[in-house]
């Protein structure tokens, strides 16, 4: 059996492995070619290390297939959060760490960088083959946990002092974190605060637990920086369809999350083609922030107008060329008790009006960029529509047969109108 390291420095490789096996489908041993067979043994039984307690398998004609089986009343915690914290330090990271919070061990010490490289050489000379930690390593190390906030630094005069920051004393929001763990895009951020709580039961159990986007965690808190500092990135973009990712040059500008299946989607400009569309976060991978953008404040302005008419994350393709949108109608009849009917249009419309025409009546009605992505929500309401009209006549023609071949499967294709 060949060995493995439970740790990872690379999270993008586990990540993409995590993903063909319990996001796009679940390959048998034989159906994953991207790698070897002894990389998918490796990178599979790693994975039961952490996900073991939430696995299971079935045999079919191609072989053993491995998947993810959660029961969210038990499960209070996404497991894919242990993949996150499985990360590794080299003996130099690590060593300095401990150094430095060792020789900054209270607020009250106040060193400059010279000061602290001597206190270092004291600390390595105990040693029979000592580290060395040249100047420059130590620098960006302290500018690191500056820039996190867990050093200090102040300049007098030439110098720059270095002491460790305030110790903040994290009160007891335990609810608080396991909620936010749970339903926050970067959730894994409570996951860790929660880690130091000494009780992690949770109040909260979930019907709908979208634990699959825990692996997207670094590109999301990426995105999430590239956006305060309104800037620029490029991206890999993987599609179902390419063998190869393609690079995006791309404005971020804001992150939209279904309710109904979790999934997430980036909403960003695109130069290349002068548009504004969206791209599935969990296709991503590789970004790299460029430069600040002039245009971020115009086009966020310009996305905001535009999500008067999106019911989903399909935007008009051009910026500034003309407004191409879909005029959708329909009619619901409720009886005298079922105001709740109404209250449901009201409440889940996420664009348009809804108009009432007579005491039974309801008419709803939108313009909107792509009808397609209106039609489960609309398909709820079946056996109340009176009337359907969409603009899109080649969509409304499907719609329409698609209910024709449930009444055949039914057999009431008598049915009434």
């Amino acid at each position: 059996m060949s060995s493995y390291n439970e740790l990872i420095k690379n999270f993008e490789r586990i990540r993409s492995y995590m993903r063909e096996f319990y996001v796009y489908g679940f390959k048998s041993r034989d159906e994953y070619n991207k790698k070897s067979a002894r990389s998918y043994d490796d990178e599979r039984r790693r994975m039961e290390s952490w996900l073991g307690d939430h696995m299971s398998f079935v045999r079919t004609p191609e072989g053993k297939n491995v998947f993810i089986s959660i029961d969210s009343r038990v499960s209070q915690h996404n497991p894919f959060y242990k993949a996150l914290k499985a990360k590794s330090f080299t003996d130099g990271d690590i060593t300095l760490h401990f150094i430095l919070f060792d020789i900054l061990h209270s607020p009250d010490v106040v060193l400059t960088l010279p000061e602290i490289l001597l206190k270092i050489d004291e600390y390595l000379s105990a040693f029979k083959d000592p580290m060395v930690f040249d100047e420059s390593t130590v620098r960006k190390k302290l500018k690191e946990y500056v820039s996190q906030g867990i050093i200090a630094s102040e300049r007098v005069g030439r110098k720059m002092l270095y002491r460790r920051a305030d110790d903040i004393q994290l009160p007891d929001i335990k609810d608080v974190l396991s909620f936010y763990s749970e339903v926050a895009p970067c959730g894994v951020i409570g996951s860790f605060l929660l880690d130091k709580q000494s009780d992690k039961e949770s109040l909260f159990t979930f019907k709908h637990h979208y634990i699959t986007s825990a692996m997207d965690s670094d590109v999301v808190a990426t995105l999430f920086k590239a956006m305060r500092e309104k800037s620029i990135i490029t991206v890999n973009n993987m599609s179902r369809r390419a063998d190869e990712p393609r690079e995006n040059r791309i404005i971020p500008l804001r992150i939209f999350i279904s309710v109904q299946n979790g999934r997430q989607h980036l909403i960003a400009y695109q130069p290349a083609f002068n548009t504004i569309k969206s791209f599935r976060i969990d296709y991503l991978s590789d970004i790299k922030i460029i430069e600040p953008s002039p245009r971020f404040d115009e086009l966020r302005a310009e996305l905001y107008e535009m999500q008067s008419k999106m019911w989903g994350v399909t935007a008009k393709r051009d910026i500034g060329g003309k407004e191409r949108t879909e005029h959708v109608e329909f009619t619901v009849r409720v009886a005298a008790d079922e105001g709740h009917i109404v209250r449901r249009l009201e409440r889940e419309k996420r664009v348009g009006k809804v108009e009432k025409i007579d005491e039974h009546t309801y008419r709803f009605s939108a313009d909107v960029y792509d009808t397609s992505e209106m039609i489960p929500w609309i398909r709820t309401f079946i056996c109340r529509i009176t009337q359907l009209s969409f603009s899109n006549r080649t969509l409304e023609n499907r719609f329409k047969s698609d209910i024709e071949k449930m009444y055949r499967m039914y057999g009431i294709e008598e049915a009434e109108e």
